[in-house]
């Protein structure tokens, strides 16, 4: 099925998006070998490095992150789809400065695939030091206790954000991964769609929905997260959504959170400000604060139409490493 989407050749997307990425962002980030995209300012980084990986399709994330105080080097992978191995391998390698690398990598099978086999090939290369941290938050699909099994969704940028203003300050290669593990061990998000996405390369859909109905649950790439029920309004979805993210958490009357809402692709800022507007009074009817927040698109599933709901227990450190300075395409803090 021949999709209405401005694009060329399906098997050019990939590639094309890329060059057009980096082409408006050249002061920023450059390509190179095997769909990386590289910090300009890696070359003179005296400090712990961080590449990440994963597939193309969700922009900005992952690469329009990559700049100095996040990410070092993305890896890039099809639609949808993990990069292989050893182009991470060669990352780690090029992003290697001395102090070390660490690695992100999103809880999904083909990522933690290339993640544990380039963990493997780097047994290789004992003069680099690398740590893999992943990112596993999704609270629809396993509980806590069995986080193992859980989504990487959203919640991998705000990591890229607290993991490289620690690496910024100076710390060693174990404490930015520490202060990396601890944010994800505090994290959880929970989506919600009422229309599913397409493959921009078949224009096969990734979920079926009925035009009453919303999925509260749902997956990076439409799976199913037991949730179908009819459609809800704003301030009634919030209220659902925020409070399994507080049962997740266990959070109590007096602690501090961010709160981030993250539009899926077709869904309006209309929508996520009224649903932000409803999140910050039932928090606030919770003993709750906000300290940290963002509403708005950091990683996309192409035209689904819905949002995820981050939220993540926030300490005066982790705060202060949210609000440090940092320079991407898509996330600016002075």
């Amino acid at each position: 099925m021949r999709m209405k989407k401005f694009m060329n050749a399906p098997e050019n997307l990939t590639a094309e998006l890329l060059e057009g990425l980096v082409a408006s962002h050249g002061d920023l980030i450059e390509l190179g070998a095997d769909n990386m995209v590289i910090n300009r300012k890696l070359p003179g980084a005296d400090r712990v490095t961080i590449v990440t990986q994963g597939g193309a399709g969700h922009e900005p994330a992952l690469s329009g992150f990559v700049g100095e105080g996040m990410v070092d080097i993305s890896v890039v992978g099809d639609i949808f789809a993990a990069p292989g191995p050893q182009a991470c391998v060669d990352a780690i390698k090029l992003a290697d400065k001395g102090k070390g690398v660490l690695y992100v990598v999103l809880n999904h099978a083909g990522d933690m695939l290339t993640g544990n086999l380039t963990m493997r090939q780097l047994e290789e290369y004992p003069e680099i030091k690398c740590v893999k941290v992943v990112t596993q938050e999704d609270v629809s699909n396993a509980p806590r206790s069995n986080s193992d099994d859980r989504r990487g969704l959203v919640g991998c940028i705000p990591t890229y954000k607290i993991a490289g203003a620690a690496a910024a300050e100076g710390k060693s290669l174990d404490e930015v991964a520490a202060i990396a593990q601890r944010f994800a061990d505090n994290m959880a998000t929970l989506a919600v769609a009422v229309r599913g996405a397409t493959h921009p390369s078949t224009g096969a859909a990734l979920a079926d929905m009925g035009e009453d109905e919303m999925e509260i649950g749902m997956g990076q790439h439409g799976e199913g997260g037991g949730g179908r029920q009819p459609m809800k309004t704003a301030d009634e979805t919030a209220d659902i959504m925020v409070q399994a993210l507080l049962d997740d958490l266990s959070i109590e009357p007096g602690e501090k959170v961010m709160l981030i809402l993250n539009g899926a692709g077709a869904t309006t800022l209309m929508e996520l400000f009224i649903i932000y507007r409803e999140c910050e009074k039932y928090l606030e009817s919770k003993g709750v604060e906000i300290v940290a927040r963002f509403v708005g698109e950091l990683l996309t599933v192409q035209e689904q139409a819905g949002f995820q709901m981050f939220m993540a227990r926030m300490d005066e450190e982790l705060l202060r490493y949210w609000d440090a300075p940092c320079l991407t395409p898509y996330l600016t803090k002075v």
